[in-house]
């Protein structure tokens, strides 16, 4: 089928933002009092969910929002982040196909549009400054705003916390093999599918038909 309306993550799924989340994550945690995570620890991590992640690096959970608004300033003061290659081609592949886009994240409006440039204008709705794990009231206030039931729309995220947010609004739950996840354990965590590139996400969104993979490559897009 094809869905109606589809609702991507920024980070990790349409942009290439990894790298330095990883640096601002590092350079907080003194102030934050969590350990810092080395480069060598970066690709292990992708194969834990995210409460595991934040348990072993011992970020306590009343610090989130605070460490988010930190995180936050710090992206509306930096470039934005490059988006994947075929990111830009994609969205205006599905916009004209006829499915509405929207984006949920937990970063800000401005940082996102400012990364999306033109493609911006081809978002319908951007619901934003999403807590850590409070994106399933975000899909509930986007299906609203969107007129649409949960079985017209489709989630793109690439973690854990992207995949159970979606299943608790009753929307499907498609996940990117590029992100901070990796596919074993997106699929794992019940991803209703898993794209192993831009291609294929824009393919599925477009026509609504999915060639599953059983490569567990990364087939990671480089950034434009």
């Amino acid at each position: 089928m094809r869905y109606r309306l589809a609702i991507f993550d920024f980070d990790g799924t349409l942009a290439d933002s990894g790298p330095w989340m990883v640096r601002a994550m590092n350079e907080a945690a003194p102030l934050f009092g969590y350990r810092q995570v080395s480069d060598a620890e970066v690709e292990t991590l992708r194969s834990k969910d995210n409460r595991t992640i934040i348990r072993e690096m011992g970020v306590p959970m009343w610090k989130l929002p605070l460490i988010a608004m930190h995180i936050r300033r710090k992206a509306a003061a930096a470039p934005p982040p490059p988006l994947f290659a075929g990111v830009r081609e994609a969205l205006a592949a599905i916009h004209a196909a006829g499915v509405r886009l929207a984006v949920l994240s937990s970063n800000s409006e401005p940082t996102i549009r400012a990364a999306l440039g033109a493609q911006a204008d081809l978002i319908a709705l951007y619901e934003c400054n999403a807590g850590l794990f409070g994106k399933a009231a975000k899909f509930k206030r986007l299906l609203k705003r969107a007129g649409v039931t949960p079985g017209d729309a489709i989630g793109i995220g690439d973690e854990v916390r992207d995949i159970e947010a979606a299943h608790v609004a009753g929307v499907t739950a498609a996940a990117v093999s590029w992100g901070y996840a990796t596919p074993t354990l997106l699929r794992a965590h019940g991803a209703d599918a898993v794209f192993e590139n831009v291609a294929a996400m824009a393919e599925y969104l477009r026509h609504g038909e999915f060639r599953p993979s059983n490569s567990e490559d990364r087939n990671s897009p480089r950034s434009q």
